[in-house]
């Protein structure tokens, strides 16, 4: 059973000296506009753990997950209920491989800016995303 709590996670991979972060758009039924990956925290479990099940259910990624506890939460409304969504980056292998769940119809690996100046579409999505470039760049430059 759902709970009132979301994650969303950022899905990023290193390769050649640039991150890239993963985008995925989800199908019509569902709005068709571009995000990360997102999804409800079901009772019993952690906001880690339904961050990585969520990985796995729309990316098909089920292991080397590295994930980042980004710091930044927010609320949300709707359908006339209250949400609170917590933030993750996840970092994946580059080899990695997308196979996409029925949610969505396609994927793009982009650069940050990229994803939130052409794709992102909410609020909480952009700040998740600069937040994490952030992160990133303390750690080491992203490209």
């Amino acid at each position: 059973m759902r709970t009132d709590n979301q994650v969303e996670v950022i899905v990023f991979k290193r390769e050649k000296n640039k991150t890239r972060f993963l985008i995925l758009k989800r199908n019509i039924k569902k709005g068709g506009f571009w995000q990360p990956v997102t999804g409800g925290v079901e009772e019993g479990e952690t906001f880690e753990q339904a961050a990585i099940r969520e990985v796995g259910e729309e990316t098909g990624i089920i292991d080397k997950v590295k994930l980042i506890d980004i710091g930044y939460s927010f609320s949300f409304f709707e359908n006339d209920k209250r949400y609170f969504e917590k933030i993750f980056g996840a970092e994946i292998l580059p080899g990695s491989k997308i196979n996409l769940s029925s949610e969505h119809t396609e994927f793009k690996w982009v650069d940050g800016q990229t994803a939130i100046e052409k794709f992102l579409k909410y609020p909480g999505n952009i700040e998740g995303f600069r937040r994490l470039i952030e992160i990133l760049k303390r750690r080491e430059d992203v490209k």
